[in-house]
């Protein structure tokens, strides 16, 4: 079988897959010991492997040494600032721990892609996987697939209860509402994110709540979609009518957009509406006026996934699981409504 390859390179894994007449996904499972492999299929491609004396290097060394002291990070959106920095936060995390780490970035959240994507990870011998999927049709996904190392999930939500670690984002949500309640605004609007997404879903849902809890009138969320641009469109929609005092918004980018609307219309923040933000992105204490907004701690979530992490890789004692608390930034965006 050697001699179908041009002697000018190594045999890579697809050259295994087309020999064995399978696909590369198939081989880089029998790589991995995936119990969904037929023993059939499996022998076929180990020969195959055999035959062509295939070995990835990175597998060589993880079995020369017995662990590749790697670990995979599946992102299905590394572009926004939480997913983003959640990232930034393993990865300083891990190298402290000695471990190095492997990203694959989902372009598309279709099952084939996340299982794709997976299979890419387990092909570097990755000793445990951290799931940073916002999108609640990934978590559907996962749930239907055997990953064959440990695995934590970021997310703020109950499902796969066993591998979860997160940020508390229905309590941070309830401490902006509060915030704006204390001061006396019980006109409030709230701009959401993307309906798919769990934090947005988190962050309305504690909204709600809070509203619920302190007996204030609500009217429904607005779905947003992260963007400042669309924050800027939502703000000149809802000055049209102008029925309200102040605006939690789901993140810090469509604050700023809503706060641009407010001061192209010739008002002021906080004096004529105030606005509160979620994330506390770097550059929120400099928005003018400087946006009040809730902090979530990325470093710790990255240091606790990791320990999470090691823990089930080593068979350690377990670290605790319990939701990462986050905390209210007051700056001068909100204040007490005029009357």
């Amino acid at each position: 079988m050697s001699a179908e390859l041009p002697k000018s390179r190594a045999p890579s894994i697809r050259d295994v897959a087309r020999l064995a007449g399978v696909s590369h996904q198939t081989v880089s499972r029998v790589l991995n010991n995936h119990p969904s492999i037929r023993d059939s299929t499996k022998a076929r491609v180990q020969q195959v492997m055999e035959d062509l004396q295939y070995r990835p290097n990175r597998a060589a060394r993880a079995l020369s040494r017995g662990t590749s002291r790697t670990i995979g990070v599946l992102s299905a959106s590394s572009s926004q600032y939480g997913p983003a920095s959640s990232i930034a936060a393993i990865q300083d995390a891990a190298r402290d721990a000695g471990y190095y780490v492997n990203t694959a970035n989902l372009t598309s959240v279709d099952p084939e892609s996340i299982e794709a994507a997976l299979d890419h990870l387990m092909l570097q011998s990755v000793e445990g996987i951290v799931v940073i999927a916002p999108q609640m049709r990934v978590f559907d996904v996962l749930e239907q697939l055997s990953i064959a190392v440990p695995y934590v999930t970021l997310q703020s939500t109950g499902r796969l209860n066993d591998h979860g670690l997160s940020v508390d984002q229905i309590y941070g949500a309830r401490l902006a509402t509060r915030h704006l309640i204390d001061l006396g605004h019980r006109n409030i609007y709230h701009l959401a994110g993307p309906q798919d997404w769990i934090e947005a879903e988190a962050r309305m849902r504690g909204f709600l709540d809070e509203m619920g809890a302190m007996d204030v009138p609500t009217t429904a969320p607005i779905l947003g979609d992260w963007t400042a641009d669309f924050g800027y469109y939502a703000g000149r929609e809802l000055l049209r009518v102008r029925d309200f005092t102040a605006i939690f918004s789901s993140n810090d980018q469509m604050a700023l957009g809503l706060m641009h609307a407010i001061r192209d219309a010739g008002l002021d923040i906080p004096g004529d509406v105030s606005v509160i933000g979620f994330d506390d992105i770097p550059e929120a204490a400099h928005f003018w006026p400087p946006l009040t907004t809730v902090r979530q701690d990325f470093s710790e979530l990255g240091r606790r996934c990791m320990a999470l992490l090691l823990d089930d890789i080593t068979d350690g004692p377990e670290e605790q699981r319990s939701a990462i608390i986050p905390e209210l930034i007051v700056r001068a965006s909100t204040g007490p409504p005029a009357f």
